[in-house]
C-alpha cells in the first residue's frame, strides 16, 4: 500500500483526492490536513465521509509527514509549497501539487502573473508538468509533480494535435472557456454566493487571466516555438463543468490547399485513439459539460468554417475531476506503476 497524506484536505480538489483515493486499491490515506479545521473529524466537514473516515483534521508539519507517507498531494494555494518544499524534504517522498507553484518554467513570468516572490526556484528544472497524456514517460520518473488546472488543461488538450501538428496558424489562436462555479475553491467570497452568480455569467480576468502563460508555455512546447494566444475566462450558474471554445486560422498544407475534415480528425485519432480518457467525438457533436460530470473524461471534436478558413475546437470536462483530483490521481497511478485508470474509471453522471 502507497501511504498517503492530503494537505488542504478540506478544500473541494482535497477532498475529491480523498473520495477518489477510498476506492484506490493500493493507496492508504494516512494524513488530512487543514489548517482551518484542526483538531476537527473530517466527517463533520463533510458529511458525505460520515462513517467512511474516522480521522480528525491535523496540522503536521510537511517536513513530519514526508517521514511517515510515500506521496503528498497539496491542495492548496498559489504560493504555499514552493514557500515551504526543500531538496531535503524532496528527498523524504514525492509530491503532486495542484497550485501553479512549479507548471511555470520561468520563474519571472511565474512572479508576474502570480504576484508573489518564487522561494525554492532551484527545484523547477526537475518538477514535471503532469498533464498525463502528454507527459506519461517523464510523469513515471517524477519526484514533483505540477498537476495542471481545469482552464489549462481543457485548453490545451483541445489544441494540441493540431498546434502539435502546424495545422493552425500558432499565433491565431482565441480561447473562451466556461468555468462552474466550484472552480473558484470553497473559501467565502461575495462574488461566489448564490444570489451574485444564479441566473448571470460573466467574463473575469480579462487580458490577466494567470492560465494563459500557462496555455502558452504548453502549446509553446507542442508548437516548437512560442506561441502568443488570447484566453478569455467566463463564470457560469453551475457547479462543476469547463466547457472551452477554441477559434484558430487553419494553416495552409505545402501545395497551398487546405486541409479537410478527414485530415484533421486523423490527426485527432494520432494523438487520442489510444487515450482511455480522452474522446474525440463523432462528426457534427458539440462537447457538453453534462456528459462528463463526474468523470475524468475530456470530450473534445472541432468544426471548420469554410466561410473564414477558421477551424473552431471544443472541449469539456469536469474541473473537480480531469481538471484537478483524478488526474491528479491518474498521475499518481503513473508514478507508482498502478493501471491509469485504478480508482478514477467513473462513468460520468447523467443528469
Amino acid at each position: 500500500m502507497v501511504k498517503v497524506g492530503i494537505i488542504g484536505a478540506t478544500g473541494y480538489a482535497g477532498a475529491e483526492i480523498a473520495r477518489l483515493l477510498l476506492g484506490h486499491r493500493d493507496a492508504e490515506i494516512k494524513w488530512l490536513v487543514s489548517k482551518s479545521f484542526v483538531g476537527q473529524q473530517y466527517e463533520d466537514i463533510y458529511r458525505n465521509f460520515f462513517e467512511v473516515i474516522e480521522k480528525d483534521c491535523s496540522d503536521i508539519s510537511i517536513a513530519d509527514m514526508a517521514k511517515d507517507v510515500d506521496v503528498i498531494f497539496t491542495a492548496t494555494p498559489q504560493g504555499y509549497l514552493q514557500g515551504i518544499l526543500t531538496p531535503d524534504i524532496l528527498d523524504k517522498c514525492r509530491f503532486i501539487d495542484m497550485s501553479a507553484d512549479y507548471r511555470i518554467k520561468d520563474v519571472a513570468i511565474y512572479e508576474k502573473w502570480y504576484g508573489i516572490e518564487h522561494h525554492s526556484p532551484e527545484l523547477l528544472p526537475e518538477a514535471v508538468y503532469g498533464l498525463t497524456e502528454v507527459n506519461r514517460e517523464k510523469i513515471k520518473a517524477a519526484r514533483l509533480l505540477a498537476n495542471p488546472g481545469c482552464f489549462t488543461t481543457c485548453s490545451i488538450l483541445t489544441a494540441y494535435p493540431l498546434m502539435k501538428e502546424h495545422m493552425i496558424e500558432k499565433d491565431s489562436l482565441v480561447i473562451n472557456a466556461l468555468s462552474g462555479v466550484s472552480g473558484a475553491g470553497r473559501g467565502a467570497k461575495v462574488a461566489n454566493l448564490f444570489c451574485e452568480v444564479n441566473e448571470s455569467a460573466k467574463a473575469y480576468g480579462v487580458t490577466t487571466h494567470r492560465h494563459t502563460p500557462e496555455i502558452e508555455e504548453q502549446l509553446g512546447y507542442a508548437y516548437g516555438d512560442s506561441v502568443t494566444l488570447q484566453f478569455t475566462p467566463h463564470l457560469i450558474p453551475m457547479h462543476r463543468g469547463i466547457l472551452a471554445t477554441e477559434t484558430a486560422r487553419l494553416s495552409k498544407k505545402p501545395d497551398g490547399t487546405s486541409y479537410s475534415y478527414d485530415e484533421i480528425k486523423s490527426a485527432y485519432d494520432r494523438y487520442y485513439a489510444g487515450e482511455r480518457f480522452i474522446r474525440v467525438l463523432k462528426k457534427g457533436m458539440c462537447p457538453e459539460t453534462r456528459f462528463v460530470e463526474g468523470s475524468n473524461y475530456v470530450d473534445v471534436n472541432f468544426m471548420i468554417d469554410e466561410r473564414t478558413g477558421n477551424i473552431i475546437m471544443m472541449g469539456a470536462l469536469d474541473n473537480l475531476e480531469k481538471g484537478a483530483a483524478s488526474q491528479a490521481v491518474q498521475n499518481f497511478n503513473v508514478m507508482f506503476g498502478f493501471a491509469e485508470e485504478e480508482g478514477i474509471d467513473m462513468i460520468p453522471m447523467v443528469p
